[in-house]
């Protein structure tokens, strides 16, 4: 399989890292003695100054992005928050993210909702909070073509799935370039990763498109939608309550998205059909990333 072009990445898995992944011994069908790499999995507790949060299970790489995104998505922390620290204690698999403004969340950690994710999400308060004021950018457009080369480049990108399964990974995009690509064994994680990211470094959303290897479920699209990303394209399937969210935010929501084929059953206005799929190889059969979840 050929190598994507990594040089318009800013960030992209390593699945060279040794901590991300153990060699375990077992046998196979036929009851021959096997190696297999295997993901890790361990917990991280994040703080907000003093205050206790969350224990999320995590493939353990980018801590930091993590806890950012993990509270930018819960509306604890705010985007225009000055976040004065950002302390990870490798030992104790603790972070603590510092702001500049005084919080306590004592009540809304109160109500806890478990999500359809897998390795089981965990969202605080109401989920819906802020969802129907924000306001996606109408012109931000998404070209069949741009879709072909980002399912080509992000299959062929290098990855921890490649090497041991059982992962998740989340893209952010612009047009036809992959640009931030995070894995970890819940697509929660993997997505607040990238809202981490952005947040650090300023990246605008609003000409931006999300690739999920996911479902595209309720919990996928609310956080895409408190992103600002107007697009939101997985290889996977659809549940009603994401469509209908959808719809309500102006989200385009491309699902299904293998070799020449995909759906959309939200924002198609967006779309711009500049591709004959004549044209287009079909995907060969086991090829990509695994889409059950």
């Amino acid at each position: 399989m050929k190598i994507a072009d990594l040089s318009g990445y800013l960030i992209y898995p390593n699945p060279q890292d040794k901590s991300l992944t153990s060699l375990v011994t077992g046998i196979d069908h036929t009851g021959a003695p096997v190696e297999v790499d295997v993901v890790t999995e361990r917990g991280l507790t994040v703080y907000l100054n003093k205050q206790e949060i969350v224990t999320l299970m995590t493939l353990g790489d980018h801590p930091e992005y993590l806890a950012l995104g993990f509270l930018l998505n819960q509306n604890m922390l705010r985007p225009d928050d000055i976040v004065t620290g950002v302390d990870y204690d490798e030992e104790l698999e603790v972070a603590i993210v510092r702001t500049q403004r005084e919080t306590n969340y004592e009540d809304k950690l109160k109500k806890k909702v478990r999500t359809s994710g897998c390795a089981q999400g965990t969202v605080f308060g109401d989920i819906m909070e802020k969802f129907d004021t924000i306001k996606l950018a109408k012109n931000t457009q998404v070209r069949t073509s741009w879709l072909y080369q980002l399912s080509r480049i992000i299959n062929t990108t290098p990855s921890i799935y490649q090497k041991a399964g059982a992962i998740h990974g989340c893209v952010l995009c612009h047009q036809a370039q992959p640009l931030v690509y995070m894995e970890d064994v819940g697509r929660h994680n993997a997505i607040d990763k990238i809202a981490g990211y952005m947040f650090k470094h300023q990246i605008s959303p609003e000409d931006k498109c999300f690739y999920t290897t996911g479902r595209l479920t309720s919990e996928m699209v609310i956080k895409t939608v408190q992103m600002r990303i107007p697009i939101l394209i997985s290889r996977s399937g659809f549940t009603a309550w994401g469509v209908d969210l959808a719809r309500k935010a102006g989200l385009t929501l491309i699902g299904r998205a293998k070799g020449k084929k995909f759906v959309a059953l939200a924002g198609y206005e967006r779309l711009i059909y500049d591709t004959d799929i004549n044209a287009i190889a079909d995907e060969p059969k086991g090829a990509g990333r695994n889409n059950a979840d």
